[in-house]
């Protein structure tokens, strides 16, 4: 029975049904193929009370923030002012791409957001300094990962949700492995630059003045969130709800770019993604009920200490699993599915959840870039107006990265834990 559940949940998949069905159906099959004399209202009361959860909060106020920035004049100035700074380096258009998906990450927690947002701003700069049109495209998707490490990662908060881990360790923890990634881009970067022989083509003087006058307002929201949360002044949900304020007020009072027709468009626009990453939560919650009952962790461990498997195969075999995984399905829906079998099981093993999180988390922004299912791959084929072939064959590179840089985050666990330590402990 187990596997036509799985067969009928991969088959609605692949017909392209909706997530709500392809996690909901099977989940219900589960509920009578093992569980039918479980009353039909327990499934209703684990949904909702999955998600009513103060910390989940966080999310409809980041999403609010993060589609203010990007439908008004923040995303703007974050283009040309990570342009402007780096004019006077060699292939700067490359390391602005990288340095502005970054900042923008910093307000939206969203990889498809920082590609919508800075996509089409970014790609004529990139193809007008002279990098190849492969590697643009490649570049403005991979570089938008940093958004779900950076905080605010909307992937994050749902890790902390699903294992109860401290939303401020893995915020810092995801600014330095966020850091290291972006670092590791630059490199790419450098690289294409010495193969290419691209040059820079303003003076840094001449850049200097023009970041000085157009950057303090946008990032003003990062060094709210960041700075309030790591000084204890508010959590992660009030830095959420208090990034939204701190928008509207950019964009109304100081831009004067918002008016109020504009504003329900976007609450409109945002209560739509509010939906759906609700819905697939309140779904996931029953099944992560489901695998907690049918003690699935166990199970897992038990064939781990049957193969004599430690800490280092164990974490090998979690991130084998997430890429695959990442190749055919959402990676918010991969987390919901796998974090409940696998954390208890990382736990046994005596892995840091903090640590543990950014293995998750670098694993999904590889999925979001992985083909054939990449969904960063089809957001900016809709963006800028590209084939999904001619933008897979510019992500090989960083993919190729993003798997180094999982190695080192993966067997090298300072990476994530250093800072967090040095704020918390």
């Amino acid at each position: 029975m187990i596997w036509l559940i799985i067969v009928v949940a991969a088959a609605m998949l692949f017909l392209g049904f909706e997530l709500l069905l392809v996690l909901g159906v099977p989940v219900y099959l589960v509920k009578l193929a093992f569980y039918g004399s479980m009353p039909d209202a327990i499934l209703l009361q684990r949904m909702i009370g999955g998600i009513n959860h103060t910390l989940l909060l966080a999310i409809p106020f980041f999403i609010f923030a993060g589609e203010l920035m990007a439908d008004g004049r923040i995303a703007r100035l974050l283009s040309r002012s990570a342009e402007s700074c780096f004019r006077g380096v060699r292939g700067g258009s490359g390391h602005a791409a990288i340095a502005a998906s970054m900042a923008f990450g910093s307000v939206s927690g969203s990889a498809p957001a920082t590609v919508a947002a800075l996509g089409r701003l970014m790609y004529p700069q990139l193809r007008g300094a002279g990098f190849g049109e492969s590697f643009s495209l490649g570049l403005i998707i991979a570089a938008a990962e940093t958004a779900l490490l950076i905080p605010p990662s909307i992937s994050l908060i749902i890790y902390g949700w699903l294992t109860g881990t401290s939303i401020s360790r893995l915020f810092a923890a995801g600014l330095a492995v966020g850091v290291v990634l972006g670092l590791a881009f630059a490199v790419l970067v450098l690289f294409e630059v010495w193969q290419r022989g691209v040059a820079g083509r303003l003076p840094r003087g001449e850049a200097a003045a023009e970041v000085v006058r157009g950057t303090v307002w946008a990032l003003g929201m990062p060094c709210i969130i960041l700075g309030g949360i790591y000084s204890g002044l508010f959590t992660a949900t009030e830095a959420a709800a208090v990034s939204v304020l701190y928008a509207v007020f950019v964009e109304a009072a100081v831009f004067r770019n918002l008016t109020l027709g504009r504003l329900v468009r976007i609450a409109q626009r945002s209560a739509v993604l509010i939906a759906v990453i609700f819905t697939l939560l309140a779904v996931g919650s029953v099944l992560a009920y489901f695998v907690t009952i049918a003690r699935i962790p166990q199970a897992v461990l038990a064939l781990m200490t049957a193969i004599d498997a430690g800490p280092l195969l164990f974490l090998l075999i979690v991130n084998v699993t997430f890429l695959v995984a990442g190749m055919f399905i959402d990676p918010g829906t991969a987390m919901l599915i796998l974090v409940p079998t696998l954390f208890p099981v990382a736990q046994s093993f005596g892995i840091d959840p903090v640590h543990f999180g950014l293995v998750i988390g670098v694993n999904v922004c590889t999925a979001m870039i992985t083909p054939p299912f990449g969904l960063d791959i089809f957001v900016a084929a809709s963006t800028l107006n590209k084939k999904v072939v001619e933008i897979t064959r510019g992500v090989w590179p960083f993919i190729v990265v993003n798997l180094i840089v999982l190695a080192i985050v993966t067997y090298v666990p300072g990476v994530a834990t250093i800072l967090p330590n040095a704020l918390f402990d």
